[in-house]
Order: structure tokens, then sequence, then C-alpha cells
């Protein structure tokens, strides 16, 4: 029989950071925080092989941030570097601390940041602490809050909303981890949207809907719940760019429902149904009993398998340096002029695209080989369901190929995992373009190479 346990850590913010980085928002720091940020570590054990899920309210880690943050945990957890999951949220109303263009909060930024390494590391210590035996099962429902986030003008250039003719993911994967005596010890949640319901013009800092759906699974179900974003690289939320924080409230509550009503669904014992006696009171009542007849599949294991994705021309490193420095120079003296609020808007916008080219620049620089960039997929097996991830953006459609392709009894794709190596388009995306195919680091092709690598990833854990 298997094992598990969970444990989690506060990492809320001071109020005055340095918040979101929109490149609308003409603020620069919170005014508090509306639901915590929490770090939610999963622990699951079978005699030698031992993994961790981490998930962390923040934005992203940075390849390098990754590296560091999962050496840590296994140098204090004694869990092996390859089986520890370092899963981000993603959400896009958190502190920031690589905007240079905010000024103030900064500090505090920078000091929040400081803690995460050791709030990993710590969470995932003592879910290890606190281990018992489980059994793990598996369902799937569906919510049809996000959308296709890729629609055209008249004129074919695409932007960022609602594409209602776009493919689009609506599954709700959900794990369950239970004691023996079958109660809830965790849930996992996969589903696919991008955390961009909180906007420009919300100065809360929040985990958007990933923290409300939490809320509602633990207290319908009980335990504690982890989210795993999806494919959600071109999925987003049908309500979003907003500043009314209902709207992410009543999303995570939507998804939280359906969640709760999968997880409470599932069990992990298949059973057969026995009728005990007929007992006489006003009517006859049949007495049922419904006995195990099968334990559940108690299986542990880990994979992790490189590929070599074709790389992408982008700007120069030099040249983008230069066009971010200039746009920082501009926004400076926008705002010390007394400008309006349109011209910091305008300001801001072209300070943020520039500084977005330029981490596309570094990241292009840093990570390409002989026109290659070289990513891990790795999958994590618990009883019969296999959870396979990218450290990149993904787009729905290479989830879908995934699922339908993969030979496991169940499989959960998500993305936002071990790194982030941005966007990783569909070769019909990069036909079409728009801004996420303008900011990503891999060329056509990668899509089909990254599925092959997954399902060959899934394979290593089922055979």
């Amino acid at each position: 029989m298997l094992s598990a346990g969970v444990s989690r850590v506060d990492i809320s913010p001071r109020s005055g950071v340095a918040h979101a980085g929109w490149g609308a928002q003409t603020h620069q720091v919170s005014l508090g925080n509306d639901l915590p940020l929490l770090v939610t570590a999963l622990v699951v054990r079978n005699g030698d092989v031992e993994l961790a899920i981490v998930d962390v309210d923040i934005l992203l880690f940075k390849p390098e941030q990754d590296h560091h943050i999962r050496q840590l945990i296994s140098k204090k957890s004694g869990i092996a570097y390859g089986n520890i999951r370092l899963a981000y949220t993603h959400t896009h109303s958190g502190p920031i601390t690589n905007h240079q263009w905010i000024k103030e909060g900064i500090g505090l930024a920078e000091k929040w940041w400081n803690t995460i390494p050791d709030a990993c590391a710590h969470a995932v210590v003592e879910a290890k602490r606190t281990v018992i035996s489980a059994r793990v099962g598996f369902g799937r429902g569906s919510c049809n809050i996000n959308i296709n986030r890729r629609p055209a003008q008249a004129n074919g250039e695409l932007f960022t909303g609602r594409n209602w003719e776009g493919f689009v993911d609506h599954d709700v994967d959900v794990l369950g981890i239970d004691d023996v005596d079958g109660n809830p010890i965790a849930t996992i949640v996969n589903y696919a949207m991008h955390p961009t319901i909180m906007a420009h013009d919300n100065q809360w800092v929040t985990p958007d809907f990933p923290g409300a759906m939490r809320s509602v699974v633990e207290s319908t179900v009980g335990g504690l719940c982890l989210f795993l974003q999806g494919a959600s690289g071109n999925q987003g939320p049908i309500d979003g760019f907003t500043g009314d924080l209902r709207i992410y409230r009543k999303a995570g509550s939507k998804l939280g429902a359906e969640a709760s009503r999968v997880r409470l669904d599932i069990d992990p014992l298949q059973r057969v149904e026995q009728l005990d006696c007929i007992l006489a009171s006003g009517a006859d009542l049949g007495i049922y009993s419904d006995v195990p007849t099968r334990e559940s599949d108690d299986t542990v294991a880990v994979s992790n398998v490189a590929v070599k994705l074709p790389s992408r021309d982008v700007e120069t490193l030099d040249d983008a340096q230069t066009t971010f420095d200039d746009g920082v120079k501009n926004l400076e003296k926008t705002r010390n002029c007394g400008a309006s609020e349109e011209e910091v808007k305008r300001a801001v916008s072209a300070v943020k695209r520039a500084n977005i080219q330029l981490n596309t620049a570094r990241l292009s620089d840093s990570q390409t080989q002989d026109g290659h960039i070289e990513v891990i997929v790795q999958s994590m097996r618990i009883g019969k369901t296999v959870l396979v991830s990218l450290p990149v953006e993904p787009f729905a459609e290479l989830a879908d190929e995934v699922k339908k392709r993969s030979n496991a009894v169940n499989t959960i794709f998500s993305g936002f995992s071990n790194g982030h190596f941005k966007y990783l388009p569909t070769d019909m995306a990069h036909e079409e373009g728009g801004y996420e195919v303008r900011v990503c680091v891999f060329g056509p092709g990668s899509a089909e190479l990254a599925i092959r690598a997954s399902l060959e990833a899934i394979e290593e854990v089922i055979v």
C-alpha cells in the first residue's frame, strides 16, 4: 500500500508590495491580500520510490530558480531531485520582483521572494513527516468557465480575448487520496485556464481562481487541495481582465463545485453490491453493503525524459536590452513630467512589451544550443493515474493529443512545472501568429516532439 502526506505554508506578502506588472496598469504596489498565497505539498511513496508535488501561488519559476528550489527541497527532504515537481499556478496578481520599471515596493517583493525557497522545502519536509497509508482514485468532470483566448480582428490580427470557435479543453481532472478509513488526505485538481481574471485595474494580491477553488474543495471534501495548471497556453477565462474581486471568486467557486462533485464520487476501492437482509419496518427495507473486491493500485513511479525542441529566431539580446532601457527612461520621464493617466499607461505598455521581449531574448540566449532547446518531460504515476508535465505554457491541443494517445488508464496533463520556458504553440498557431507565438522560443515542429516525449515518459511508468 502506498503512503501519502500533505502540508501547507502561507506565503502571503505584506501590503505595499510591488504588484502584478500588467502593461495597462498605472499602480505600482498592492493594497493588501484578498486571499492568501499558499505553498501546498504532497508527498507519496511506496517502498523506495518517493515523490513530491509542490503547488505554489506564484507567477512562475525561471529555470535557474526552479533548479535552486528543487535542489534545496531534495537536500532537506531526502527526495530525489528528479522526483520533485515544482508547479506554479501562474497567478498574474501576485508580487513581482523582475519588472524594473516598477520602483515602489520592490524591497518588500525581494524580501518576500527570499522566503519562497525555504517555504517550499519546509512544506515538503512536513508533508513527508505526516505520511500515512493511503489509497488513490481518479475522476474527470467538466467546467465551462474557460475559452480559447486567441480571437482575430476583422483584419485577421489576433488579440487576447474570447474565441468562441477555437479549441477549448473543459476537462476537470481530479486525483483523490484517502487514508485507509476513507478520510480525505489530499485532492489534486488539474484545469486549463490562465489565471488572468484579475488584471490591470486590480490592486489586491490574489491567487486568482485557483485559491477560491481550493477553498471550496477543502470545505466540501476535507483534506488539502492542490492545483495543477493544465495546458492553458491558449486558454483563458470567459470573464477576465477585471478589477472586480467577485469575478475570480465566482469562477473559482464554480470550478471548486465541479471538482468537489467529482471528488466525492471517487472511491479508490472496487466494490460489489451485497444485499445483507430485508428489514421489516413500515415497509420492507433492503439493507445493503458495498463490499470491497479488490485493493486499489498502489504503484508509485517517476520518469524524466529529455527532448530537444527546435528553437525560433528571436530579437538579439543587445537589441532587446536597448529597447527596454529606452522604454524605462521614457516611462520615468513621463511619470516625472505630470503626464495624464493615459500617457502613463501607454508608456507602461511599451516598457512591459519590451521587457517581455527582453526575457524572451535572455531565455533563448541562455538555453539554445545548436538550434535546439532541451526541456525535460516529467511523468509521475500514482496508482492507475499518470501525471505528465512540461516546463512550458502548452497549448490545449497538446494535452488533448497526449490524453487521446496515452496508454495509461488515466492521464493528467499539465504545463507550468519545473521551470518556465514560455509558450509551446501548435504548428497552426505558428502560421497564425499572435502574442504567444511572438514571445515563444520554440519553432514549428516542437509540439509534436513534445507530445511524443510525453507519451514516452508515460510509457516508462506504466510498463
